[in-house]
């Protein structure tokens, strides 16, 4: 790519990020370009569809948890390594509003510029379920594509505004439910705490 497209494409990209931060997944393309000083054309050139731009913007968070997977496989109790790729992964997918739809469509479509960084991704989570399972550590009546699905519910249930507050309590319940040695409140730590939690500690005393 020559200097001057390079510098129109990092032009558009860094447009894009804002605009899609601050309106979600389904930012108006036009919009995008207009702030960008661009004919819609230009845009479309370098992002010939919504889920180019989208792919070009995840790109950093799907190949850092493709490695960060890599490492889990060699460090910690497999565990340990599954519960954090299943936050890291919520977090990554939280990061633009209403993504998950595009990224769990994308999965079944082949043709869709996120497929393969998503299968990629998904695989990458697979391996570190199959390690659990391996062990005797998570339950064995669900794979990669259930867990990839589970993560992604728990991504767009972070992206409710009503539901937020309790995002990272549901991922330890999630957690729990997949791992086969612990209680919740030792996959969620103090945010699996809920209210009942509160409730009887304090009837307790």
């Amino acid at each position: 790519m020559r200097a001057d497209a390079r510098k129109n494409y990092d032009h558009l990209l860094a447009v894009a990020r804002a605009v899609v931060t601050e309106q979600g997944a389904d930012a108006s393309l036009r919009d995008i370009a207009r702030k960008a000083g661009v004919g819609l054309g230009t845009l479309y050139r370098h992002f010939p569809t919504r889920e180019a731009l989208l792919e070009a913007l995840l790109r950093t968070g799907f190949d850092e948890l493709t490695a960060r997977a890599g490492d889990l496989e060699t460090s910690g109790s497999p565990e340990d390594a599954l519960v954090s790729w299943l936050r890291d992964f919520v977090a990554c997918a939280h990061t633009y509003r209403g993504v998950v739809a595009s990224m769990m469509a994308a999965i079944a479509d082949a043709q869709s510029a996120l497929h393969a960084s998503c299968v990629t991704m998904r695989a990458a989570g697979t391996r570190l379920l199959i390690r659990a399972q391996a062990e005797g550590m998570a339950r064995t009546d669900i794979d990669g594509t259930d867990l990839f699905a589970l993560a992604g519910a728990l991504a767009w249930l972070g992206d409710q505004p009503s539901l937020a507050p309790r995002a990272d309590h549901l991922v330890g319940v999630v957690a729990s439910a997949i791992l086969t040695d612990r209680a919740s409140s030792d996959v969620g730590g103090n945010a699996a705490r809920g209210p009942a939690a509160d409730v009887v500690e304090h009837a307790d005393r």
